[in-house]
């Protein structure tokens, strides 16, 4: 199980880079400091932008800046971008509604886990990140 899949990681890169620069940032600039390839960074940008965590700016000295504080985004934000509902209590048969879904034991202590590793990550923060 991988808990931050690669579009999360480019994601929290290229925030964590615009958060240091304090200024509109090109895709060209992030592209190349970063290492992540144009096509995957354009993307990861605009859904950023559509969910109101980034600004745009078009024409010349164009880019992107942080719309919302470092303070205020999370991991897990970012990971329900980029991931949908983030889960760690998938049932192994997956087909069919387990009939013993609300007494499995082992399915209780994996709730557990989830809650506590959701919100360890929900204190992860931008900011936190720099």
């Amino acid at each position: 199980m991988k808990l931050i899949t690669r579009n999360t990681d480019y994601a929290l890169r290229a925030l964590c880079y615009i958060s240091k620069q304090k200024t509109v940032v090109a895709v060209d600039e992030l592209v190349a400091k970063l290492g992540v390839p144009r096509s995957f960074m354009r993307k990861i940008l605009q859904q950023l932008k559509k969910k109101r965590i980034l600004d745009s700016f078009k024409g010349q000295g164009g880019g992107f800046r942080l719309k919302a504080l470092p303070e205020k985004i999370n991991i897990v934000e970012i990971m329900r971008i980029f991931q949908g509902q983030v889960s760690l209590n998938g049932c192994f048969l997956k087909k069919n509604i387990c009939p013993n879904r609300g007494k499995c034991i082992l399915g209780k202590k994996i709730r557990s886990i989830e809650e506590d590793v959701l919100q360890q990550l929900k204190d992860i923060t931008i900011a936190s990140l720099l």
